[in-house]
């Protein structure tokens, strides 16, 4: 009897889901509905790389327009990765997603919005070289204030500016109150155990989680030499997991990461 109810209710439930998620859109903070229409301004005019940025503040939202949109960007640029928005977008409803999707390949980490990068970070393109000085040029003046607030810690603690500048880049785009799945924490995106090695209190106050990620900077210096791979590896996966494997390990996450720290940094990608 149980079963013969649960069958005749099933098209309703699925009925009530479907509409639900169908609806989702309309209930969006204004916030993300704002970020939509400015991404789809620019994505109009070209500027790929500037519409995902806001697309991915709408889909830090948990809007699924925004994760449908940045996939459907990323479709013929990096199709796994395109797969983990795609597939994002379809688990929160949206209908448009699955036609998109590869089945072909498998999904990409979905990781920090954008290519890779938090906040929109911008995209790797092997053809073009990275200009640091003029991405930074185009940011909010709170972005640049934090771009120089690196440079300044940097050079007081005598570690490279532009790894500083390329690290920041990569963990969280500039965003002082940036969290990651992992809970890493802050614009140098510090994990709480990192944060108690190096004296950080307050993850979310820039000068200080600089200065801790200076600090960390300085030592994985002293453990790899002024080796770029071997530290960006290490800031992302541990320098432990670095010693272990002798360079950067095995994890697919901590390989594309490396690729975007040398790219912002202005160095080649590693073979």
């Amino acid at each position: 009897m149980k079963d013969t109810l649960l069958c005749r209710c099933w098209p309703l439930l699925l009925g009530l889901l479907l509409g639900a998620a169908d609806a989702t859109p309309f209930r969006q903070a204004p916030k993300a509905v704002s970020a939509l229409q400015r991404g789809q301004q620019v994505e109009r005019s070209g500027q790929i790389g500037q519409a995902i940025a806001h697309y991915c503040t709408a889909a830090k939202l948990g809007n699924p327009e925004a994760y449908y949109r940045i996939g459907r960007l990323l479709v013929r640029r990096n199709a796994r990765q395109a797969n983990a928005y795609l597939a994002m977008a379809m688990r929160l409803g949206n209908p448009q997603a699955a036609r998109y999707y590869n089945n072909k390949v498998g999904n990409a980490p979905l990781g920090h919005c954008g290519a890779g990068g938090g906040g929109g970070a911008p995209f790797i393109r092997p053809d073009t070289p990275f200009n640091m000085e003029r991405y930074l040029a185009r940011q909010t003046p709170a972005k640049q204030r934090l771009a120089t607030l690196i440079r300044q810690a940097a050079q007081r603690h005598r570690v490279d500016p532009k790894l500083a500048l390329a690290i920041a880049i990569a963990e969280s785009n500039l965003d002082s109150g940036a969290i990651s799945p992992k809970n890493a924490q802050g614009v140098m995106q510090l994990i709480p155990a990192t944060q108690q090695r190096f004296g950080v209190t307050r993850p979310f106050d820039a000068e200080q989680n600089i200065r801790g990620a200076m600090t960390y900077l300085k030592w994985l210096e002293g453990q790899f030499g002024r080796d770029w791979v071997r530290i960006s590896a290490a800031y992302n996966a541990g320098e432990n997991a670095v010693t272990r494997y002798g360079g950067i390990p095995p994890y697919q996450e901590t390989q594309e990461y490396v690729q975007r720290v040398l790219y912002y940094g202005g160095h080649p990608r590693p073979h």
